[in-house]
């Protein structure tokens, strides 16, 4: 397994190790004595799994209170996944982590609890992986507006599908700063 820490405090990219053969292939998704050695020691409470088609935009979501550190990756077609740092007092505030996640090449993405995460679904479709390390809370949900010029994403998409609740949010900047998570160094 192969970690690689971002510009994003507390954001890594995993790249598991993946046995290939004719068969196919086989990686382990989580095993958690070995995260837990390179600093991913985070008890998982909830799995979710979630299927889009092209064009589909899920995100920017964050939790205010309830917040929820996250294992993400993808099973079947590809992505671009967005990671925002929207933690008050954090030095990357505003900053974007930006990757591709893909079924051919097995990555995953660990996201800290309190910044934002949204993907684009650039296959015909995507199945969607991801632990959590805290319960759903409806009322803890909040988001950002997925093309908020001052985030400065470049979305491989103009006119994406979007939730109801998703077409809704402000920019970042419209937030009032109460209703965002504080940032917490160690």
């Amino acid at each position: 397994m192969k970690i690689t820490e971002t510009d994003l405090a507390g954001v890594l990219i995993i790249e598991p190790q993946v046995f290939k053969d004719t068969r196919g292939f086989f990686f382990e998704a989580f095993h958690g004595q070995r995260y837990a050695e390179h600093g991913i020691n985070v008890n998982f409470v909830q799995d979710n799994f979630s299927r889009s088609t092209q064009g589909v935009l899920r995100g920017l979501h964050y939790q205010l209170t309830h917040q929820q550190g996250k294992l993400v990756w993808i099973t079947r077609g590809k992505i671009f996944d967005v990671v925002v740092d929207v933690r008050r007092g954090s030095p990357t505030f505003g900053k974007s982590l930006i990757t591709h996640l893909s079924e051919d090449q097995p990555r995953q993405i660990y996201i800290p609890p309190g910044l934002a995460h949204g993907f684009c679904v650039l296959s015909e479709q995507a199945d969607f992986c991801y632990k959590c390390s805290d319960y759903h809370h409806p009322g803890a949900e909040r988001g950002i507006i997925w093309n908020d010029p001052s985030l400065q994403i470049p979305w491989p998409v103009t006119n994406p599908v979007l939730s109801s609740k998703d077409q809704l949010f402000m920019g970042l900047q419209d937030i009032n700063p109460e209703e965002l998570p504080r940032y917490e160094s160690k």
